[in-house]
């Protein structure tokens, strides 16, 4: 049996004592909940590809201890190994992101993925969190060192990353991302003409988007004008919630799952709904909503700067792509392939989103050292969500 008194001084044990029991106790519970959804969600989908019925079950299952070990020994690094890292981990992405373009798997007219021995990864799902985290980095070294362009290094950074996106091409990933980048941008303070000419150029960015590429426009006119194109994927997933009413048809009784291509994917969201009930789907966003207030609220008034920006920015990726999949399953925005975190089917989605929760569990440590992996000074202030103590000067 593990000791976890606080005499003990273990790493587990100090672990245990400074990071946030309730917000791991919840990414848990996510964890456990896309599980119990690829159960009921992907059989069918494995059946049609010619598959054994629990293929996805078995392969979210085998993701998850590796998830799980990302996640804690992400959580116990300082800010300085956390950038680190985060470096490699980005280049590498680049690299595979570039190889993706030249001898990747193209899927539905995208080259997003690539195929390491006997697994197919999403390169660009382990640039996102990386991203955000040397933006920053880079955000916060131009406010600490004047004579250092931070912010346009980051929008560097921003740019090469958006690039690949739109090579492959993604359009989804990469309002993600500048969205995020944005929010950084803003809580950096930068001054209000540059966010009002980067608005600008994303407004005008998009409209170029529309105008000259016909993958973004056939998904916009169908969003705005139905009939104009094949809504089957959207129309389907929104009569699931119609169906499945407020407590659902019952486990393995929704029939949505049958004709939904990624009915294990991008529209588990919607199967949940037919299945369980519109309030199990109510319950799932309250406590994504949950996650991300706990989040913002422990780190409001954190000195730090890129502890700051790089906790917003990875919670902000979080919430927005949880939002996106959603809206896209009640149709409230044109379809977008993008997973709902840690509950969507998917080896890459669920390590990248596994090492994004990992550094922000270790961004919001009480007696969290700048320097290492323990301190005894407690960082952060007692919150409306309990756990807190008072910061020592």
């Amino acid at each position: 049996m593990l000791n976890v008194s606080r005499a003990n001084n273990s790493v587990f044990s100090q672990w245990w004592w400074t990071v946030d029991l309730v917000l791991v106790a919840s990414i848990l519970l996510l964890i456990a909940t896309g599980f119990v959804f690829s159960m009921a969600a992907s059989p069918p989908v494995a059946i049609r590809l010619g598959l054994d019925e629990f293929h996805f079950v078995a392969r979210q299952a085998m993701f998850m201890v590796p998830a799980l070990a990302i996640m804690f020994v992400a959580s116990l690094l300082s800010p300085k190994q956390m950038r680190r890292i985060c470096l490699a981990v980005f280049v590498g992405a680049v690299l595979l992101m570039v190889y993706s373009l030249i001898n990747g798997v193209e899927i539905k007219g995208a080259r997003r993925w690539v195929d390491i021995f006997s697994f197919r990864l999403q390169p660009s799902e382990f640039a996102k969190p990386a991203f955000v985290v040397l933006a920053a980095w880079l955000f916060a070294e131009g406010i600490r060192n004047k004579e250092m362009p931070g912010a346009i290094l980051a929008g560097g950074l921003m740019i090469i990353f958006a690039t690949l996106l739109i090579l492959q091409p993604d359009f989804g990933q990469t309002l993600l991302i500048a969205i995020v980048w944005g929010a950084m941008f803003f809580v950096a303070g930068m001054p209000w003409i540059w966010i009002t000419g980067f608005a600008a150029i994303g407004l005008v960015g998009f409209g170029v988007a529309y105008l000259f590429l016909p993958h973004v426009t056939d998904r916009i006119d169908r969003f705005l004008v139905p009939g104009t194109g094949d809504t089957f994927q959207v129309d389907t997933a929104l009569s699931s919630f119609l169906r499945g009413g407020w407590f659902g048809r019952g486990p393995g009784e929704g029939v949505a799952k049958r004709s939904l291509p990624d009915s294990h994917t991008d529209f588990v969201f919607a199967v949940a709904a037919e299945e369980f009930g519109i309030i199990i789907c109510l319950l799932l966003v309250a406590l994504f909503a949950f996650i991300v207030l706990r989040v913002l609220i422990r780190v409001f008034g954190e000195e730090d700067d890129f502890t700051r920006f790089a906790t917003i920015g990875l919670i902000t990726m979080f919430g927005l792509q949880a939002l996106i999949n959603m809206a896209v399953n009640l149709q409230l925005i044109p379809a977008k392939g993008m997973t709902l975190p840690f509950i969507s089917s998917g080896g890459s989605s669920l390590l990248s989103m596994s090492l994004a929760m990992g550094m922000v569990f270790g961004l919001t440590r009480r007696n969290r050292d700048m320097a290492g992996l323990i301190s005894l000074k407690p960082v952060f202030a007692r919150n409306l969500f309990g756990a807190g103590a008072r910061r020592i000067r």
